[in-house]
């Protein structure tokens, strides 16, 4: 099982952009393709965006998130929860000079937020082998 955790996280690595899903207010999915900001591993991902956004009023309500991300034949869906994170120290941290384009204002800006990914199961389909685990 580490071998394909070993394995998730170098296809993660490699993937500039993932779907992101929340779950919205009539109970269905709703996947949206995201940036990545920062990731450990493949349990924990950052993301950027607008406290105004459709995605972050769903996660304020409901947490429960879902995360996939492929190249070529592989690929890894993740379940888990996000914290959408509004802690300036964070937010600092995480600022990317290619976020201007969205927040004017900068790392000050009051609709800049964070979201934070916490992964708790996957299901990897990785050189034609299926697995799922509890991470």
């Amino acid at each position: 099982m580490e071998e394909f955790k070993r394995k998730a996280e170098l296809l993660l690595e490699q993937c500039d952009s993932v779907v992101l899903a929340s779950v919205d207010e009539n109970g269905y999915p709703r996947p949206v393709p995201m940036s990545k900001v920062k990731n450990e591993g493949i349990t924990t991902i950052w993301f950027s965006t607008g406290t105004y956004s459709e995605k972050t009023k769903h996660f304020e309500v409901n947490p429960k998130a879902g995360v996939c991300f492929q190249k070529e034949i592989n690929s890894v869906v993740l379940t888990g929860d996000i914290e959408v994170v509004t802690d300036k120290a964070e937010k600092d941290a995480l600022w990317q000079d290619w976020f201007i384009q969205h927040f004017p204002g900068g790392k000050d800006d009051p609709t800049y937020c964070v979201l934070k990914f916490t992964a708790k199961r996957a299901t990897y389909w990785l050189d034609f082998k299926f697995e799922h685990a509890e991470l």
